[in-house]
């Protein structure tokens, strides 16, 4: 085993940065402190629903949906699973995404601002693309920063790229927001060692109302469209200042309900290949530098067109399957963490549930006042109480590789603090699935703490990890997952 250390100090200093807010359930009306509470004490924030709702099938045009078996908080144990990991490269801050476009170069997001460049098992010593002087200040607590990575379908012969970080707000941005959310892309020549930083052109602008729940995750589907994860737009129960009034009463605001007044806490779809992507920004609003794809379950309808699925707190990570089936995986708030199996159209409960729970309510609906359905997760797990538990879910991916033969056809994922070890998850056609504990053979110390997950195009599994709670150091590294 090759092990690609990452000697370079950083010349920028990032001290107190915590991804816990980011990740991780909130514990007061501002999200303002450490992971939200005591984890293993959710109190009264979900109650059971008082039916099952839900439904699988996720078509937006679908009205009636099979029950589910119902929430379960016990772990269903069904193999004893055990997975070896190689540490491939060090010395990151908060190294948050992977992504890998063609065999033998991996591209490591770190938090602070730069991607970093390992080809053939080197690690460059100086960063692919650094956009941290075009960030917000991620001095001290902050869930914001460079959150996210997408490589175009044909990287290798065109070398675009797309970013998603956290930028100061705009003009237009309302009085007392936050930041704005910025999708970029840029170019690099194929196969050159850096990118271009004057290449950027802006795709999207959103207004963020507070700090966090920012999500970050940005992929191409296998339809060749970009998904963009938005989170509510942070604090408590989707509610305060820029979280607007939705149909559902018993909790106030909900941007995670909203169709028509903003994109957060959504799952959004647009083509960035299309004729108007080259439109210039606009001086005095957003820039939306894209098209709409003909399918989107809003267009001609009323809602805003870009959104593709809504319903979603704070949707970290996600990942398609072999299979084209969308993972996302939504960070509870202060009991439950879930992931879904999202479609088109659907509808994800966020702020009405929390997971399979209703929340801060004894009832609540099944569905929305158009008659669609909210959907239940295929995992829940909560935040005590259980060998399965923990206060911020991090989704990976169902693993198809050939490395790891136990692994087959499972989805591999974890949690943020997950003490050195992984969960995986076993499909089944019914109710939620059956999720058990992973256990990490490691030749280095592995975590605890874990951030993210890639793929290679061989289907095999690479895991980011910190031994921090905070972004600062140099304990991130990067993993491969092998057969223990």
């Amino acid at each position: 085993m090759t092990e690609d250390r990452l000697t370079r100090r950083r010349a920028l200093a990032v001290g107190g940065l915590a991804l816990t807010g980011g990740l991780a359930g909130c514990g007061s009306d501002s999200d303002g402190g450490g992971p939200g509470g005591d984890p293993s004490s959710p109190g009264d924030a979900a109650t059971d629903r008082d039916d099952d709702g839900g439904g699988t099938d996720g078509s937006a045009d679908a009205s009636d949906t099979p029950d589910g078996d119902g929430p379960t908080t016990d772990t269903v144990a069904f193999e004893d699973l055990t997975v070896g990991a190689e540490r491939v490269a060090s010395g990151f801050t908060s190294p948050l995404a992977l992504s890998i476009p063609e065999p033998g170069r991996r591209f490591v997001v770190d938090q602070t601002g730069q991607i970093h460049l390992q080809e053939d098992g080197s690690l460059h010593e100086e960063p692919f693309l650094d956009v941290s002087d075009r960030m917000v200040d991620v001095d001290g607590y902050s869930e914001q920063g460079l959150l996210g990575l997408a490589c175009h379908p044909n990287f290798s012969e065109n070398g675009r790229l797309f970013v998603r970080y956290s930028a100061p707000a705009r003009e237009w941005v309302p009085r007392g927001y936050s930041h704005t959310f910025v999708l970029s892309e840029l170019r690099a020549d194929p196969g050159a060692a850096t990118a271009d930083p004057d290449s950027e052109r802006v795709v999207m602008e959103i207004a963020q109302p507070q700090s966090n729940h920012n999500a970050g995750a940005v992929a191409f589907g296998p339809d060749g469209y970009l998904y963009v994860a938005t989170g509510d737009g942070g604090r408590a129960g989707d509610q305060g200042n820029g979280h607007v009034d939705d149909w559902y009463d018993a909790v106030g605001g909900g941007n995670g309900q909203d169709l028509t007044e903003n994109l957060l806490g959504s799952v959004l779809r647009i083509d960035v290949d299309g004729e108007s992507s080259r439109t210039p920004a606009a001086p005095s609003g957003p820039v939306r530098a894209y098209t709409i794809p003909a399918d989107n379950p809003l267009v001609g309808g009323d809602g805003l067109d870009e959104q593709y699925a809504w319903g979603f707190r704070n949707p970290w990570r996600f990942s398609f399957g072999p299979d084209g089936a969308l993972f996302v995986a939504d960070v509870g708030q202060g009991a439950w963490e879930e992931v879904s199996v999202v479609e088109r159209g659907g509808n994800y409960g966020w702020n009405v549930e929390e997971g399979t729970h209703c929340f801060q309510a004894d009832e609540c609906p099944s569905e929305s006042p158009r008659g669609r359905p909210l959907r239940d997760p295929v995992i829940e797990y909560p935040h005590g109480g259980a060998e399965v538990s923990g206060i911020a879910v991090i989704g990976g991916y169902l693993y198809d590789g050939d490395a790891i033969p136990g692994l087959r056809d499972r989805y591999l994922f974890a949690d943020w603090r997950a003490q050195g070890r992984l969960f995986a998850a076993r499909r089944t056609d019914d109710g939620l699935w059956p999720t058990t504990t992973v256990s990490v053979d490691s030749d280095a110390q592995f975590g605890p703490m874990v951030l993210s997950f890639g793929r290679n195009p061989a289907g095999e599994l690479f895991v980011c990890t910190t031994a921090s709670g905070q972004v600062s150091g140099e304990s991130g590294a990067v993993f491969r997952l092998t057969r223990a």
